[in-house]
């Protein structure tokens, strides 16, 4: 399965300049690991994080500008670090599967003489076969919107943009008039048509850039859950569909899917669900006289069904995320934000093992990237699949790994859980 080995983000609100796990220019770091939890008091910057990625899923999707209006972000100058007149910019470094070479993303946004935001730059690099070090060959790089790509799965150009005699621009004309060394049968001049729209949403849709297919196929397979009790208590209309959406209210068209395509795999969620809320043997749909759907649940204490509506947040989330989890075809990338909220504490641990067991358990399962506040979620993790995000003095937020710390890693080895260190301030400042 296609993972993220680490990334940056800067200049983004309260992120001004933060790394999580391992880039192409810092190898002796460790990875992220396939489940990842951020932690950290309020106010320190996780919602900001999970939404870091909703934008860059926002960005492929409908473009930069936007974006930086979408969800309530107020625009680009609300989103930019207080204080910081340079771009936004993201860097993502991450392999195709276990064997394939890692593969680094650059996107910067800035605004235009209009002050409107646009794709400042982007690159995509990746190291020659066999190549384990020195910096990585590009096979895109663009500069408001013009550049150059390289066809196929090995071509590429080592550039080096810190030095003073690399003019893009010069570049571009060179292949152009057919007088540059590195041109060949696989190098493409590339100008786009609207620079606030990302070169990999363009040049993913074509066969002949396959590097670069896989990349946007990536991003937009990434599932950010949004996901609210009320709008599962919907009323959306009759029809199977195979992916919870991340508002949660196709639920009942989900369970539609599963009950007709896969009744195994349903039966054992309901058992899960047996374990963990007592006495609903049963979860299945009924359609209404106008083609509406009711998700109707079965409690063993009584003779009629329970409907979505009457049921508690508690029991619609676990459900979602239990549901979530056994998708046949399941997302790359799913990033959660707090999924303790309305759920009983003893729950938690419970869950936290499904989601590691889905990320680790399985060819194919989600790399899950988490954001919580609650040590009994925490206590069911290793130090190195948590990060503890912090404040700054400037006001900006820093982040570390809780393996990095040695009397924590210690104390764990020794048998102590991990969100009782945290909640005895072990973890973050005091």
């Amino acid at each position: 399965m296609a993972k993220i080995e680490g990334f940056r983000i800067r200049n983004f609100r309260a992120l001004k300049d933060v790394t999580v796990g391992k880039l192409w220019n810092t190898q002796k770091t460790d990875s992220l690991t396939p489940m990842t939890a951020v932690i950290g008091k309020n106010g320190v910057g996780k919602s900001t994080l999970f939404d870091a990625f909703g934008f860059l899923s926002d960005c492929l999707k409908i473009g930069v500008e936007e974006a930086c209006d979408a969800r309530g972000r107020g625009g680009f100058e609300r989103i930019r670090s207080q204080g910081q007149t340079g771009p936004i910019e993201f860097e993502i470094y991450y392999k195709e599967d276990g064997n394939s070479r890692p593969i680094t993303y650059e996107m910067s946004i800035d605004l235009d003489e209009s002050g409107r935001p646009y794709v400042q730059k982007e690159r995509l690099r990746q190291r020659r076969k066999g190549a384990s070090r020195g910096r990585p060959f590009s096979f895109l790089f663009l500069d408001d919107g013009k550049g150059v790509a390289w066809k196929g799965e090995k071509e590429g150009r080592l550039i080096d943009e810190g030095k003073k005699d690399f003019d893009i621009h010069q570049f571009i004309e060179n292949i152009k008039k057919g007088n540059s060394r590195e041109e060949s049968r696989d190098t493409e001049v590339v100008e786009l048509e609207d620079k606030r729209k990302l070169g990999i949403a363009t040049l993913g849709s074509l066969k002949q850039h396959p590097r670069i297919s896989a990349f946007r196929k990536f991003i937009e397979g990434w599932y950010l859950s949004y996901f609210t009790p009320d709008a599962a208590r919907s009323l959306p209309l009759a029809g199977p569909q195979k992916h919870l959406n991340v508002h949660g209210d196709n639920i009942g068209n989900v369970v539609q899917f599963m009950e007709r395509e896969h009744p195994k795999t349903f039966q054992s969620i309901l058992d899960k669900i047996a374990e963990k809320i007592p006495g609903i043997d049963k979860i299945d749909t009924e359609k209404t006289p106008d083609g509406r759907l009711l998700l109707r649940f079965n409690d063993r204490g009584f003779h009629d069904p329970f409907y979505a509506q009457q049921m508690s947040d508690g029991t619609l989330k676990v459900f979602a995320y239990l549901l979530l989890l056994e998708d046949p075809t399941p997302p790359p990338f799913l990033c959660i934000e707090e999924p303790e909220n309305g759920l009983y504490h003893k729950l938690l641990e419970s869950l936290a093992r499904e989601f590691r067991e889905h990320a680790t358990g399985r060819k194919g399962g989600s790399q899950v990237f988490i954001t919580t506040h609650q040590p009994y979620f925490v206590d069911a993790l290793e130090p190195e699949e948590v990060w503890i995000l912090e404040k700054g003095e400037d006001g900006f937020s820093t982040i570390k790994r809780a393996s990095e710390d040695p009397l924590v890693k210690n104390m764990v080895e020794q048998g102590l859980p991990l969100g009782g260190l945290w909640y005895s301030d072990y973890l973050d400042a005091r």
